[in-house]
């Protein structure tokens, strides 16, 4: 693996789940993998369980670990021919290059702005790394996808599934603010590559990219989508059609204990009690929440694993 942008830099999903399974059952079987190779993750935004969970895969490989949070430097020059007169001081075909002699990987997470679609959809961060770095670059959550927890919820599945097929259904939630679709935008690909009996739900008005979506089923109602359900994984997303809206939706789409009946809750985290679930879930034995996280390390690690690989 050279690059893990998306889910489809895995050349064999279900065989890498396997392998992050078995990785889980020793983490530190590869630790001397990593000897003298450094990791430096970028942070545009701010991170919880993916800068822990990603320093403790490289770590548990034996890599050196670098953070810097962008934003408490300067910012960066993305365009071509521009006058730098304002407010960016470093172009990135300078620090691009630069990070690149001080790491062997780059971990790069930077979110959508959530009002200009089209420059949110050519992830020009992104891809500007991809451009201009001269080493491996992993996609941390980006404008349009979050590679590494889909990977993590698929682990998550895998791991706790009764039926060899099962129900899996991907719920809409409300949400005070405009969220970006990257969490469901790649858990929708990563269902689609699998055998699970997928569905999704939300209210009108709320369709993801239908790209990503073709082919899988739709329902509006929500009580209805996730009845018999085995897995039900709660997101907000802000509209697509009208890009980055909250629109004027009922809070009735809260999960709650009776809709969720005897299927697994999942939800990538942070998540607003009583808003987008009620605590009676999150606080169930349904509820595999903390599971998923523990699995962002793995995911991360077999990643991290398959690039150091190629880099030998």
């Amino acid at each position: 693996m050279k690059n893990y942008i998306t889910i489809y830099d895995i050349k064999n999903i279900e065989q890498t789940i396997k392998e992050a399974i078995q990785l889980k059952k020793n983490p530190y079987q590869f630790e001397k993998l990593g000897n003298h190779k450094t990791l430096v993750m970028l942070f545009f935004n701010a991170s919880l369980r993916t800068r822990l969970s990603t320093e403790k895969a490289a770590r548990n490989l034996g890599m050196d670990v670098m953070v810097l949070t962008i934003n408490d430097t300067w910012n960066l020059e993305y365009e071509d021919g521009t006058v730098m007169n304002l407010n960016t001081a470093e172009h990135i075909k300078e620090a691009a290059c630069v990070i690149s002699q001080y790491a062997d990987i780059i971990a790069v997470r930077a979110f959508p702005s959530l009002t200009d679609k089209a420059k949110d959809e050519s992830e020009y961060v992104l891809n500007s790394f991809l451009k201009y770095a001269t080493v491996p670059i992993i996609n941390m959550e980006s404008a349009t996808a979050h590679p590494l927890q889909a990977l993590s919820d698929a682990i998550t599945i895998e791991e706790l599934k009764v039926t060899s097929r099962p129900k899996v259904v991907l719920s809409w939630a409300p949400h005070p603010k405009a969220l970006p679709q990257a969490v469901a935008n790649s858990f929708v690909s990563m269902m689609k590559d699998l055998d699970v009996d997928f569905s999704i739900s939300h209210p009108e008005g709320y369709e993801l990219n239908t790209e990503l979506t073709k082919g899988v089923a739709i329902n509006y109602h929500q009580e209805e989508a996730i009845k018999e359900a085995d897995f039900v994984y709660v997101k907000n997303w802000s509209s697509y059609n009208t890009y980055g809206k909250v629109l004027d939706v009922t809070a009735n789409w809260m999960l709650t204990k009776e809709k969720l009946g005897t299927a697994k809750f999942m939800h990538c985290l942070p998540v607003r009690r009583n808003v987008v679930v009620e605590d009676a879930v999150l606080d169930c034995e349904n509820s595999v929440v903390i599971e998923q996280a523990n699995n962002r390390t793995f995911a991360a690690q077999i990643v991290l694993k398959k690039i150091l690989n190629a880099l030998k």
